[in-house]
Order: structure tokens, then sequence, then C-alpha cells
């Protein structure tokens, strides 16, 4: 009876794990919140390679066949990963497509638009998101009061892709040598994935202010949990019970995580530091910090010379010694700014180096909050 009962156990999980979804993420961020409210059910899949660059990157065959089979998209938006849309036009026009950025209540904020952040109280505006929200609601009444202004002309490539090789073909200086290799070793050719050119000259994409990296508030990681449980349920409504209570869970823990995370950061809410490029205000809102500046406003534009000359003003006059490097990149700038006189401490907002998984969200936000504590304390 027992041996029974257990192969009617087998099947039933069987029948029901044949009905979950396949779900592609963009970036590992996402990969771990959606892990979390599918729990045991099933598990996404990571479109592009861990430590790659989001803004340029020319898909491998057997990623672009893993977006071709999804039958849903989870990814942060068209100002993350600009290709993507026009992929998923292509390769899964039939997938449920959730642009996280754009999700109902998520909160957004404008880039920051001076080398030196908002002074004396200064203070910039949300970007309205597609839904019109002003996201007034959010209980960030006093974590989100300074938000930076965006630039037009200096955010049309916000990329990660000029300093990580040509556009899309060389990702090398991440360590990914494999990078346009599928499973079997054959090259990776563009044209599978439907990205000869992207249709992107220098990616030719309009943040229109919108600074992307909105994941690192887990305030919005906590409203998307919610979000990606309701499609999950549309498209499995046998399980929309389990992805529910998942979702709650994961909510719950979040808040908790940003609790946690402003206790441990309050000490140092003046504490001056410099960024490697404006990616952080999400998490600084969160937490009640206020980065200083940053040395380039993304990644993949270098900083004018004017630029720096005022950051390296900033620190002499203010005497900061923590000045932030990415892992992604050498810390060689870090020293020529700062005349070797700081050790480059690294902040990742990408989680290059964590484990995937359910639990990567919350170990990417704690490394964060680790690296800022111990650099300004």
């Amino acid at each position: 009876m027992k041996i029974r009962a257990l192969t009617a156990l087998m099947l039933t999980t069987t029948a029901a794990q044949a009905d979950v979804p396949n779900v592609v993420t963009d970036i590992p961020a996402v990969h771990s919140l959606v892990a979390q409210v599918m729990g045991n059910l099933g598990e996404p899949k990571l479109l592009m390679k861990q430590g790659s660059s989001p803004h340029g990157y020319a898909m491998r065959p057997s990623e672009a066949r893993a977006l071709q089979n999804a039958d849903m998209v989870v990814w942060i938006g068209e100002d993350l990963t600009p290709w993507l849309e026009s992929s998923i036009e292509t390769l899964a026009p039939e997938a449920e497509s959730l642009e996280l950025l754009h999700a109902h209540g998520t909160e957004v904020l404008n880039f920051r638009e001076t080398p030196i952040f908002a002074k004396d109280g200064d203070h910039g505006d949300h970007h309205d998101d597609e839904h019109g929200d002003e996201h007034d609601d959010h209980g960030h009444d006093d974590d989100h009061d300074d938000h930076g202004e965006h630039k037009d002309d200096e955010h049309d490539d916000h990329g990660h892709d000029d300093d990580h090789g040509d556009d899309h073909d060389d990702h090398d200086d991440h360590g990914h040598d494999d990078d346009h290799h599928d499973e079997d070793g054959h090259d990776d050719h563009k044209e599978e994935a439907g990205h000869d050119d992207h249709g992107h000259d220098d990616h030719g994409h309009d943040h229109d202010g919108a600074d992307p990296h909105a994941w690192l508030d887990p305030h919005n990681a906590a409203k998307w949990v919610g979000e990606i449980a309701e499609h999950l349920a549309e498209l499995d409504p046998e399980n929309a019970a389990t992805y529910e209570a998942n979702a709650a869970a994961a909510a719950e823990s979040l808040e908790a995580l940003e609790d946690s995370l402003k206790a441990q950061l309050a000490p140092y809410s003046g504490a001056k530091f410099i960024v490697f490029h404006d990616a952080y205000q999400y998490f600084e809102n969160a937490t009640g910090l206020k980065a200083t500046g940053a040395l380039q406003v993304s990644d993949a534009t270098p900083p004018s010379a004017a630029r720096l000359a005022e950051i390296q003003e900033e620190i002499q006059e203010h005497s900061i010694t923590c000045v932030f490097s990415e892992p992604q990149f050498s810390d060689a700038l870090v020293q020529s700014v700062t005349n070797g006189q700081v050790s480059a401490t690294s902040l990742d907002p990408l989680g290059v180096g964590l484990d995937l998984g359910a639990g990567l969200y919350s170990e990417l936000l704690q490394n964060l909050a680790d690296s800022i504590e111990g650099c300004v304390s």
C-alpha cells in the first residue's frame, strides 16, 4: 500500500510539474525572485551567461532556444536590455512578457545628472512608469526623498557593453572565454538569436530619464514577486495557490531584509562615498544612504576630464577615502582619481560571483551593505 501511495504521489507531482510554465529571466536578481515564487514547482532559466553585460549581449544558440521555448519572460525592461524586446517578439511572440520596470507599483527613479549628486536638499524627480503612478503609497516617504534628475544627452547609452568588449562579441574581460559557445562547444551564431545588429546602433535607445537598476530596492522586489505570482497563476491555474503563498512569504522576507539593511546602515546615513557609476540610488534610498557622486554616469561611457576634476576636488575637500570600484573593471580609474591614497573596495550590482537560486537576491543586497559599511565605518 505504501509503495502504491508513493507511486500515486510521484505521478501527481510529475503531472503538476509538467504543466509548470517555462520561465526565462534576464539577470541573476530577477532569476532569484522568480525562483522564490516558483519554489519546488520548477526552476527558471537565466537567459544571459552570468557576469555578462546586460546591455550588449549576443545570445548563444542554447539561450536562443531557451527563449524560443519560454512560456513567460520576466525581465527588467528595455532600459537595461535594449536588445531583448525585439528578441522576444521574434523568438517568443506567444510568451507572456513581464517587464518589471513598468509593473504596477514599481518605484522608478531618474538618473542623477551631475558628477556630485544633489546638494543642500536639492531633490530630483521620480520617473513616472507607464501606469502613471507617482508611487507615493510605497511606504518610502522618508527613504525616497532624495532622487537625482536625468540628463537626456548623457544617457543615450547607459549600457554595460563598451567596457566589456566590442559591443556584443567579446566578454573576455568577465573571465568568460566561452561566452559565445553553446554547451556543445559550437560558435555562437547570432543570426539564430536574431541579433545580427539588434537594430540598435550603439544601442540607440533613449532611457527617457529612467534608471533601470530598480532591482536594488527590496521594496520593488516585494512588489514584483506578487506580479510574478499573478502572471504565473494565469498560465498555470492549478498551482495558483502555491505561487501566491510563495510570493507572500517572499514579500515578507524582503520587507524584513529591507528593515535589517536600514538598521545596519543607519549609523552611516551621513557618510560620504563615491561609486564607480550611478547604479545604486535605489539601494541608497531604501537604506537611508546618499552617495556623494559617481566617477562616470554609466560603466560604458568614459568620464570626461572635467567630471574627474570635479570628483577629485570633492574628494580632497571632504577627505573622502571611500571610493568604490566594480568587480568587472580594473580599479585603475579609482586609483588615478584618488592618487592611490585609497584601497579600491568593490560594489557589485549584478551578483557576478554568487550562486544562482532563490537566495541570491538577499545575498546580493547584503553584500552591498557589508561592503559599504566596511568602507565607511
